[in-house]
């Protein structure tokens, strides 16, 4: 993040009221705005997951040391990032805790002591909650020490039934994103480098933020059975004999809020898609220490409240402060109403995405708002998919890689032999990681971008938070 743009990230998530920082590096606070906005997100994913056949639970925060260590790749993958308990009050604890950095072998240890026939199966879990990463650069939702998440753990009685489930939860987080963020995403599989720890496959969506670097926004797991084997979580299935199960595991964390900011927001603050604004229109009275100003704006917040989420701004700030802070905000839809709207029977709506002004009859309102707000949504989909076309380029080499890279931040589209070695020296070189093998294939020439052998998977490449 260069200093321009993270200058602008952290004036718009504190001046907009989304967080503040604790005392503890890396932690944030959760401002009430900025935690309506993953409310919505939350209730618009969690119907989604009930949908499709899932049932929330709830696991510890703590996972004992020998726990952690029973799949090997798993923890690995994590030990830098793991922060641990050695103490309880006064006595050093007999085994050190960590403190979960995701929940993978606590729902195995659970599975392996529930799972006993393919009766049992599938079992389709799912975890709203907090996780804590040590992370060294930390930047408020982005990447912080403790986020919130959510992550499904499910077990299934064969491969194919896991591949699904996997595909499944990926399509709903493309969903989430793009109807109701707003943000377009690409879908695709993870590189072996880029895979999940302990993982047999990684599934990914990924974005493109307005400075043309890429955000992993979700990612859905297919464990296989390795997970399965480590904890003995078995089944006897129809024929009377004893398989392991095939798992899944699939999470989207507060960084999406970090994404919303990053695509839609401008010079003046937040724009935020009206499906997930907490507030979705802004009234704000003119002139309010005049007869029936105020009275005006409260009857007009009554009437709307089952059109959409309304709320007046009745302090005694002056309007150009609640246009700014309104602005700041992000809320969708800005209702203006003076004297002289009063005596024209009519109000004035201001869009935050476009700045359009419109005076709009009182009595339209009611059928004016939730088509404006509808068009709000779809023109910023439409905007940021306009956005990450203009920087997605193909390139064929290394050198094109890296002045593509240079010149126009952005996704590359290249070639890629499936070697390691050459994903290292892409990044090395141009610094650059792979994002996705995308599901829909195209060519970008013959050959690998960096060793130039024959190459058979297009990937996108870029520069990532």
């Amino acid at each position: 993040m260069h200093s321009g743009i993270q200058q602008w990230y952290t004036d718009v998530v504190k001046k907009a009221d989304l967080v503040d920082y604790s005392s503890v590096r890396g932690s944030m606070i959760i401002r009430p705005y900025g935690y309506a906005i993953w409310e919505n997100i939350q209730q618009a994913l969690d119907q989604k997951i009930k949908e499709t056949g899932h049932e929330n639970v709830y696991l510890p925060l703590f996972i004992p040391e020998s726990l952690l260590q029973k799949e090997k790749d798993h923890i690995e993958g994590f030990a830098p990032e793991v922060a641990w308990v050695t103490r309880g009050g006064e006595e050093e604890l007999a085994e050190k805790l960590c403190v979960r950095p995701t929940s993978e072998v606590l729902f195995c240890e659970h599975y392996s002591k529930i799972i006993h026939s393919y009766r049992d199966l599938p079992k389709l879990y799912n975890q709203w909650g907090n996780v804590v990463r040590w992370e060294k650069t930390t930047r408020p939702f982005l990447r912080s020490l403790e986020f919130l998440w959510q992550e499904g753990h499910t077990c299934h009685a064969t491969e194919e039934e896991a591949q699904e489930e996997t595909l499944k939860m990926l399509d709903v987080y493309a969903s989430v994103c793009e109807d109701y963020l707003a943000v377009p995403v690409l879908k695709g599989q993870k590189t072996e480098k880029e895979k999940f720890a302990g993982a047999k496959r990684t599934y990914t969506i990924e974005s493109l933020m307005h400075d043309g670097k890429a955000l992993q926004t979700g990612t859905s797991h297919h464990l296989g059975t390795g997970f399965a084997e480590a904890f003995g979580i078995q089944f006897t299935d129809k024929n009377g004999k004893m398989q392991h199960v095939h798992q899944t595991s699939w999470g989207i964390t507060t960084r999406l809020i970090g994404a919303l900011i990053m695509v839609h927001g401008d010079d003046r603050g937040l724009v935020i898609p009206p499906r997930i604004a907490p507030i979705q229109l802004q009234i704000v009275p003119v002139a309010q220490h005049k007869e029936r100003v105020l009275d005006t704006a409260f009857e007009l917040k009554e009437s709307m409240k089952h059109v959409c989420r309304t709320s007046v701004d009745a302090s005694d700030k002056s309007p150009g402060f609640k246009f700014n802070e309104c602005e700041m905000r992000g809320i969708p839809l800005r209702l203006e109403i003076g004297p002289k709207d009063i005596e024209r029977g009519e109000a004035v709506l201001v869009r935050r995405d476009s700045g359009l002004k419109e005076s709009v009859p009182f009595g339209k309102l009611e059928s004016v708002i939730p088509e404006m707000l509808e068009d709000i949504q779809l023109s910023l989909l439409e905007k940021a998919k306009s956005h990450r076309e203009s920087k997605t380029d193909t390139v064929t080499s290394l050198e094109e890689m890296a002045t593509s890279l240079a010149e126009k931040p952005g996704f590359k589209k290249a070639m890629w032999c499936g070697k390691k070695e050459c994903e290292d020296v892409i990044k090395e070189k141009t610094g650059a990681t792979s994002r996705c093998i995308p599901f829909e294939q195209t060519r970008a020439g013959e050959n690998c971008v960096c060793c130039n052998e024959k190459a058979d998977q297009l990937v996108y490449w870029a520069k990532a938070y």
